[in-house]
């Protein structure tokens, strides 16, 4: 466990994190923060990558396993600051909880995973074989995974530790997500006379009835992959007299291991055929939508809405020595899953590589107004991070 003033150390930086207001493409001063602790500790190594990603880097003195501690620096925004118990951006602390936006979700874990690092390297004066990295990583709250694309790229991991809130459990998979798009097209018309043209909205109306007659897929350990209509829009919008001649409906399609892009499309457009050969007025396409944004550095980064399930199996060496090792700590660490989508959607869902979630609160603060995390959790999971190290990095 921590002593007095490496908690004080983790709690201040969490506060430092969190007063330095981060949302989506603007995460420059949380980045500063966290850059300045990272030198202030003598790590060896500091980076920022295009999209501003910020990696710190320390070198054991023998060769080794590389591990990186991924926790995202954006948050979601806040709102009307008015309607918060205490104000947001100042991470105030009441009866030992720290509050405010990305408390929780997740500057916490990244001030713990950022702690633990430089305590590690200290304690063991840098006699361990391997590296330690520590990533900010940007534009998560967008869509998982891309930017950290460009962080495994950079550091080739053996090991990564993903900090979502897991309240101090292992988690060893997640559902995925997709977003996918359905159009429908149509021919405009003064809606007077709507016999001469082909309203979208009714052609999409009928692809969504029979979209709901699909089977969803299922997994006996992260459940069903469900397929949700989340939004629809037709074009022109306002439609001032005009038959719409363009629809637009997304779907939010969870996951399973082993869904592919071709899988999991391949049901609809199946449908999609049989309801052309019905109604030869129907023009409808299936896609999966792609995000674009900008970030901090003025690069812009985009790609496809596909961030793929993974599960490991608990029996995994390097799952099984990490709980070994938080156990004889006196941690009561459960095995889980995430209920919802992180990083993990890359390093193990695209690129295989041995991941983890291991994080500080619990998984329904994320997002919600006054938000907070419980400074017991923050302390704990920083002794947690540093046994996850002491078990993998031999």
């Amino acid at each position: 466990m921590l002593d007095k003033n490496r908690e004080m150390e983790v709690i201040a930086l969490c506060q430092k994190l969190v007063r330095a207001k981060s949302y989506s493409g603007e995460e420059n001063l949380a980045a500063e923060e966290l850059s300045a602790f990272f030198k202030e500790k003598g790590f060896d190594e500091v980076t920022v990558d295009k999209y501003g990603n910020l990696i710190g880097r320390i070198k054991g003195n023998r060769p080794g396993k590389k591990i990186l501690f991924d926790g995202h620096l954006d948050t979601v925004v806040v709102g009307k600051e008015a309607d918060w118990e205490y104000p947001p951006f100042q991470a105030e602390i009441h009866e030992g909880k720290i509050y405010g936006r990305g408390t929780s979700d997740m500057k916490g874990a990244v001030a713990a995973m950022a702690c633990a690092a430089a305590n590690y390297a200290q304690d063991t004066d840098r006699e361990f074989a391997g590296e330690i990295y520590v990533a900010g990583v940007v534009h998560e709250e967008c869509f998982e995974g891309i930017a950290a694309r460009n962080i495994s790229a950079l550091v080739k991991p053996d090991y990564v530790i993903i900090g979502e809130a897991s309240d101090l459990n292992l988690k060893i998979g997640q559902r995925g997500r997709a977003e996918i798009k359905l159009e429908t097209f149509g021919i405009p018309a003064h809606s007077a006379n709507p016999e001469k043209g082909i309203n979208a909205v009714y052609k999409m109306s009928k692809v969504i009835e029979a979209v709901r007659t699909l089977e969803p897929t299922s997994h006996s350990v992260l459940g069903k992959g469900i397929l949700e209509l989340t939004d629809i829009k037709s074009s022109p919008y306002p439609g001032a007299s005009v038959v719409p001649e363009y629809c637009a409906a997304t779907y939010d399609r969870r996951l399973l291991v082993g869904e592919t892009k071709e899988s999991v499309l391949q049901p609809i457009e199946e449908l999609l055929e049989q309801l052309k050969a019905e109604d030869p007025e129907l023009k409808v396409k299936v896609s999966y939508a792609v995000g674009k944004e900008n970030c901090y550095t003025g690069e812009t980064i985009e790609g496809e809405r596909f961030f793929p399930g993974w599960l490991f199996d608990r029996e995994e060496p390097f799952i099984a020595e990490a709980l070994k090792e938080l156990k004889t700590l006196g941690y009561e660490t459960e095995i889980t899953q995430y209920n919802f989508c992180t990083n993990g959607s890359h390093y193990a869902g695209e690129a295989g590589i041995k991941t983890m979630g291991m994080g500080p609160s619990r998984e329904n603060l994320a997002h919600t107004m006054n938000e907070y995390i419980e400074i017991d959790q923050l302390t704990k999971v920083t002794g947690a991070y540093y046994a996850i190290m002491k078990a993998l990095l031999v």
